[in-house]
């Protein structure tokens, strides 16, 4: 393997994951095109309308003998809302293409062999870890037919998330609530119960300036939610689902669209989604402070002996202005 191979496909990576919130119900995609020495002569990638390697090649006005396409899924082989990206690449006269992972959807399958049929190289598998973790939440969903969940946690070091009293703002640094805001903007959707709307009274939105639609607002709960709620003003679309099916939640999140959940609800809620092993990754950030007495974040789980223990496992950590970030997931 050329190591331009793989410094193509880590700028494919950076390029995909700007996609991350914008793309619907479909992957997020990233792509380059090289020249015959290894320089990158054009970049795409997939935020709803062409696919990234139409948008890569529609930003050039002449395709050089020798260039190659990188891009971080395996072409398509289909029609869909564009036709098949096999189709553009071979009328193109690229002769090789690079993909990290291959598509695992049946409806779009099948662009290698297409490829090696007409003749062209194909590179399988480069920087494959990497590309399935950027776009885990498409393949989550082809794979487990569910949304993957991620819970947002801020508590203090000992894991609080209130005082006694019920006060909790602000418990982690600006910082830190600028991170969740861009936590939101690469969501599909923000869910909470209806107890953290009626005593927070939360936006639910980021507070960036992109212009960009913001995700969907999910609140789960029977309970009935002022009219005049941060949570159901016009900056974003809410969904109330009045129910604590959470099996129901997820088919109707799918028929919205919706890969990519960030769960910024309390303990009750996030323990019943724990329980119920919807739970897949957890971003916790901790304030280096102390309560000793308060909400703790976890409710009761059952476990009784230390043998029944939920494992987690670390995927990355690190410090946000003077708080604490550890992204885990879940294991099961």
């Amino acid at each position: 393997m050329e190591n331009h191979y793989i410094a193509a496909m880590q700028r494919a990576l950076v390029l995909a994951a700007q996609g991350q919130g914008r793309t619907g119900s479909n992957p997020v995609v990233g792509c380059v095109i090289t020249n015959s020495e290894g320089s990158i002569i054009a970049e795409g990638f997939h935020t709803g309308g062409d696919h990234a390697e139409i948008v890569a090649l529609k930003s050039l006005a002449h395709i050089p003998e020798g260039a190659t396409i990188v891009v971080t899924l395996e072409p398509c082989n289909h029609v869909g809302k564009t036709g098949p990206c096999t189709e553009a690449i071979i009328d193109a006269g690229i002769k090789r293409v690079v993909f990290a992972v291959a598509d695992p959807n049946p409806i779009a399958a099948g662009g290698f062999k297409r490829l090696k049929a007409a003749g062209v190289e194909v590179v399988a598998g480069v920087l494959e870890t990497e590309s399935r973790f950027v776009n885990r939440a498409w393949l989550h969903v082809i794979e487990k037919r569910r949304p993957l969940f991620i819970w947002k946690i801020a508590s203090t070091l000992d894991g609080k998330t209130a005082a006694q009293d019920g006060t909790s703002k602000w418990i982690t640094g600006e910082s830190s609530r600028d991170y969740v805001s861009e936590l939101r903007r690469v969501s599909d959707a923000v869910l909470v119960g209806t107890g953290t709307v009626i005593a927070d009274n939360p936006e639910l939105v980021p507070h960036d300036k992109s212009g960009l639609p913001n995700p969907l607002r999910v609140i789960v709960g029977e309970r009935d939610i002022a009219a005049n709620s941060r949570a159901m003003d016009e900056r974003a679309l809410t969904f109330h689902h009045r129910s604590h099916d959470l099996t129901v939640l997820c088919t109707e999140l799918l028929a919205r669209g919706v890969k990519q959940v960030l769960v910024e609800s309390g303990s009750v809620l996030g323990t019943a989604m724990v329980q119920a092993g919807l739970i897949d990754e957890i971003i916790l950030i901790q304030a280096p402070t102390l309560l000793g007495a308060g909400q703790s974040f976890i409710g009761d789980l059952g476990i009784t002996t230390l043998n029944d223990r939920l494992d987690l496992e670390v995927i990355a950590y690190s410090q946000i202005g003077s708080d604490l970030m550890t992204h885990l997931k879940v294991g099961r």
